[in-house]
């Protein structure tokens, strides 16, 4: 709301300013996460104070769960059927996707049901869709309204996707598509009328042998054709060697270890040629003595692949898998909230260094190495959660991600417990299957997400203490939102968030030694200009994530066109509107980022910065603001 104040412009003559209104709505949540049966309570530490402020205002509180989020890894597989491109992977993914589906669908006359159930409902829409009313930014006001059409389309074929004659219709066409894009002599190309890739040909054969792995039927005659060349790549590799005499060298990489891994998957249906088992000894040696100076995907890969072989083929080969694990376990970190993961992400473009696919092998070789269930499903733990406040970006990143959650078996989808949540002792848990008044308060089937609403005159102190309990195993998470009008001046920083903001402001003066910044510590001129500073802390990846830093009403920006920025390892969109500079980050790994801006002072008075307030759309739980840093200008 615009209102208009008498002020005395700098030429001495009165007229009418129009400024903004002092009192702003505020939105902070706090994070509810849980794992496995057993309680947990969390404390709103800003609404138990709120009474100490006598121009806060009430306007709504609010409790989301989603009890059962191993649903979200399903309705991720329409993304991979979608995918428009013809190249070998996808129309594999596609097939996958497909034949996954299939697999799910008969596994339990439950599952089928709830596909039935998402039709036409608001659990098929993009989360970047969904809480409009706990955004501080409309979808329609960012870049990413696509990104959110996309993966609402896409989420609504679910109910097509699970449809029985057109599983039976898309996997023959991915089947013959595969059939006819393999070239004679066994591999892929990864375009049609492209050469030979033998790595995309490795990756589409292990993709085949992990779906019989989960209990998927489905032909192998394909695969096993590509398994001839396979290994003649791997022959050839090492007669290069053999002739250059560099086989004393250590000549293990991340393509050794998947070969290994991949064809280790058909040891029974296909042996490997007499020809090839020289090969076979050397790389396997070659895995066994230099799995320590590999990468973790690659340690996974070895693993998995010398407890297949067995001691027969190579010595000590069970014996260095369990090592290899043993070693990875004891390099993680085990967090209530985030499961089991590795500190030293490894991050990068190469493929061997996604996380997602490096995080979906750690919970293969837990579960099918040492049969160590409990490290697995800590593993997965962490998998959700990233899908939590980001996408899975890619093809390959879907399928490992849906292949090593479901590796649990489907009885990961079989629950229908849901999350039971206590204010101050009074439990607001809806009931399964209940209508209420408010449609987002009936717990939505499969994922058992839920949401009350508390009006503004009901909401009191003793809501801070949140008590949560979950009575099956798996991870669950939620939130509490807590809205409120407030005077600017006596807004506060909330710290109760993974997001934790910082605002300055500072002047720059012109010095013989040149110009510097100094931090506005008394009242300032007409005509200064200032530098907004704006430091954001964040401890886990998100993606399309919004900040916005309201503008005093005594300034004006300096930079008023928008443009897209690079700066210290980030992209991100700069858009400056009336009342607010916008910054929309499509991608913001872990991390701390400082954001700056300049002003120019253009009234005298007194006049309030505002606040900066920053937030994940796809995950809108995870929010935080600044203060409001008071100005002076004479």
């Amino acid at each position: 709301k615009v209102v208009a104040a008498t002020a005395r412009h700098s030429d001495g003559e009165e007229g009418f300013l129009p400024v903004l209104a002092r009192r702003v709505l505020i939105t902070e949540s706090l994070p509810l996460p849980i794992r496995g049966p057993g309680q947990r309570t969390f404390e709103f530490a800003s609404l138990r104070d709120a009474a100490k402020s006598t121009t806060l205002r009430h306007h709504s509180f609010s409790v989301q769960m989603a009890s059962q989020p191993a649903w979200y890894a399903v309705l991720a597989l329409p993304y991979l059927m979608e995918y428009p491109h013809e190249c070998a992977e996808q129309v594999f993914n596609r097939l996958y996707a497909n034949a996954l589906a299939r697999h799910i669908a008969s596994s339990d006359p439950r599952v089928r049901r709830i596909f039935d159930q998402w039709r036409n409902t608001a659990a098929l829409d993009s989360p970047l869709e969904k809480n409009p009313e706990l955004k501080a930014v409309a979808l329609a006001e960012t870049p990413w309204v696509r990104d959110a059409r996309s993966e609402s389309e896409a989420r609504r074929n679910v109910g097509i996707l699970f449809d029985a004659n057109r599983l039976d219709a898309e996997t023959d066409r991915a089947l013959q598509r595969l059939e006819e894009l393999l070239l004679p002599e066994g591999a892929w190309p990864w375009f049609p009328g492209g050469p030979r890739n033998d790595f995309i040909s490795l990756y589409i054969a292990s993709g085949f042998g992990r779906l019989r792995q989960l209990g998927v039927e489905i032909p192998m005659e394909i695969p096993l054709r590509a398994l001839a060349r396979t290994d003649a790549w791997m022959q050839e590799r090492y007669e290069e060697l053999k002739e250059k005499k560099l086989l004393d060298r250590e000549n293990l990489d991340a393509t050794v270890g998947l070969y290994l891994y991949g064809r280790s998957l058909f040891l029974k249906d296909v042996p490997l040629p007499p020809s090839s088992l020289e090969a076979r000894d050397y790389w396997l040696r070659q895995a066994r003595e230099h799995w320590l100076k590999a990468g973790r995907q690659t340690q996974a890969h070895i693993a998995l692949a010398l407890n297949r072989f067995g001691n027969d083929v190579q010595p000590d080969a069970l014996g260095t898998a369990l090592a290899i694990v043993k070693s990875l376990k004891e390099h993680s970190r085990l967090d209530d909230e985030w499961g089991r993961f590795w500190e030293d992400e490894e991050m990068g473009w190469w493929w061997h260094r996604a996380p997602i696919e490096t995080q979906a092998l750690m919970i293969e070789m837990f579960q099918l190495v040492t049969r160590d269930t409990s490290a697995a499903e800590e593993c997965r733990v962490w998998l959700l959660k990233q899908k939590q406040t980001r996408n899975w970006k890619s093809t390959k990143a879907t399928a490992d991600a849906v292949y090593a959650i479901l590796l649990g078996g489907p009885s990961l989808l079989g629950s229908d417990a849901l999350v039971q949540v206590e204010l101050d002792s009074r439990n607001i848990t809806p009931l399964p299957g209940s209508t209420l008044s408010d449609p987002k308060s009936a717990p939505e089937p499969g994922t058992g997400f839920y949401q009350v609403r508390i009006p503004a005159q009901e909401i009191r102190p003793e809501f801070a203490t949140l008590t949560v309990r979950k009575t099956d195993p798996g991870i669950a998470w939620g939130s509490a939102y807590w809205q409120y009008f407030e005077d600017l001046a006596q807004v506060r920083p909330f710290a109760g968030s993974p997001l934790k903001l910082a605002k300055g402001v500072f002047t720059r003066i012109n010095t013989r030694q040149g110009p510097r910044l100094q931090p506005v510590a008394g009242p300032v001129q007409v005509g200064d200009e200032l530098l907004i500073r704006i430091e954001l802390r964040v401890d886990r990846d998100m993606e399309f994530v919004h900040l916005k830093d309201l503008r005093g009403s005594g300034t004006e920006p300096v930079n008023v066109l928008s443009q897209y920025k690079f700066q210290d390892g980030l992209g991100y969109y700069e858009s400056t509107r009336d009342t607010a500079s916008h910054f929309f980050i499509e991608s913001l790994p872990k991390g701390t980022y400082v954001f700056e801006y300049p002003l120019r002072v253009q009234h005298r008075g007194n006049f309030p910065t505002g606040v900066a307030e920053v937030q994940c759309l796809y995950a809108p739980e995870f929010n935080s603001h600044s203060e409001s840093v008071a100005l002076q200008v004479r």
